[in-house]
């Protein structure tokens, strides 16, 4: 078993602790899931997610291999600002979903799945060129701020004003002991900030004992992502799966890369549709349905199933998401998830499942 730099904060809060890709962290806390994901929405969250991987490669040609490894264009990418992309094999399928910050014209940071990580690298460096520097950051930590009071608890913890910090944008700073980002897996405005395993200890204190932050497990992560429609790698997407049926197609932008590794299977798709695709499921009469209960259609064929599912609080019902043949991707279409044998009544419904509070959606509205 593996674990973070704050193993010890957890077990001294009393989480309830389990296995997620090797590594022992916090399933909930004292509050509970359901609470924790309601705080998240209403308050501050605060999360170690040190057990995802950091890494950045740097020099001549850069640009070229994150343009090769990815469908994403990073030309026109204005330094310390961070995209969502995927990492993708010759057969279109994704290996891994990413964020990658261009912290200058020839370097790049990235955040990698856990369970992903060392595959990754691994795939990464098979593709490096001698002119191209490699790191992988495995003595840094990774804590996650989420939530509307995220700005206001950087602003009176570090003493740092980062109203003007852009949604997938890195605070530039002089100094590299500290990175700080504005992005997250939850919908909700916030932080993620990497820091030396020497470090976290002392800032995941400090944050914690602020009156708007609670800490916040794992369970409740996934809930909160699950609600926003966001990609659970292993799950909703894996090395079979092409970023067109996967419906996250807007990571190539004006396909101005079209010389990435697998684009020869997924250009065509994006021109003329894919033969399946991931959707929004909600159940509509009472039940919750998890992740491989089957999809059927009103004909009670088998036509799918969820790759995710559960209850979202913030929804107040069962929701999941699926691939299913594109003939049945609309929304509104009627449908049925089979749970232990019960069709419960459900239908296709457009992701995200609620309105998501990031600093550009706020600024929109």
């Amino acid at each position: 078993m593996k674990y973070t730099a704050l193993h010890s904060a957890h077990i001294e809060l009393g989480a309830k602790m389990g296995e997620f890709a090797g590594y022992d962290m916090p399933l909930y806390y004292k509050l509970g899931v359901m609470k924790e994901h309601e705080w998240t929405r209403a308050s501050c969250g605060l999360f170690d997610v040190s057990h995802m991987g950091q890494a950045m490669f740097k020099g001549a040609g850069a640009a070229e291999l994150i343009e090769k490894l990815t469908p994403s264009s990073y030309e026109k990418v204005k330094p310390f600002r961070t995209k969502y992309t995927v990492l993708t094999n010759e057969q279109g399928g994704i290996i891994d979903d990413l964020m990658v910050t261009k912290t200058d014209d020839d370097q790049f940071h990235f955040v990698l799945n856990a369970g992903c990580k060392d595959k990754d690298i691994a795939w990464i460096k098979q593709h490096l060129s001698e002119d191209i520097e490699f790191h992988h950051y495995d003595d840094w930590a990774l804590i996650a701020l989420q939530g509307p009071k995220a700005e206001e608890v950087v602003r009176e913890v570090l003493g740092y004003d980062l109203s003007d910090l852009p949604y997938m944008a890195v605070w530039p700073r002089d100094d590299f002991e500290m990175f700080i980002s504005r992005l997250g897996y939850t919908g909700e405005d916030g932080f993620e900030i990497s820091v030396p395993n020497k470090d976290a200890l002392e800032l995941w204190n400090k944050l914690a004992a602020h009156a708007a932050v609670e800490p916040i497990g794992l369970a409740a992560r996934d809930s909160l992502r699950l609600e926003m429609g966001y990609c659970l790698y292993g799950h909703d997407i894996n090395d079979t799966t092409t970023p067109v049926e996967a419906d996250i197609a807007w990571v190539m932008g004006n396909g101005d890369n079209t010389g990435f590794i697998g684009a020869d299977v997924i250009l065509p798709q994006k021109e003329n549709g894919a033969l399946r695709k991931r959707v929004g499921v909600k159940l509509t009469d009472k039940g919750v349905a998890r992740e491989g209960a089957e999809i059927r259609n009103e004909s009670d064929e088998k036509i799918g199933e969820l790759t995710s599912g559960g209850f979202g609080p913030s929804v107040q019902g069962a929701i999941g998401q699926g691939y299913v043949p594109i003939e049945y991707a609309q929304e509104g279409t009627k449908i049925f998830v089979n749970v232990r044998g019960r069709n419960i009544a459900a239908e296709i419904a457009s992701m995200p499942f609620v309105q998501p509070s990031t600093k550009s959606m706020k600024k929109a509205a």
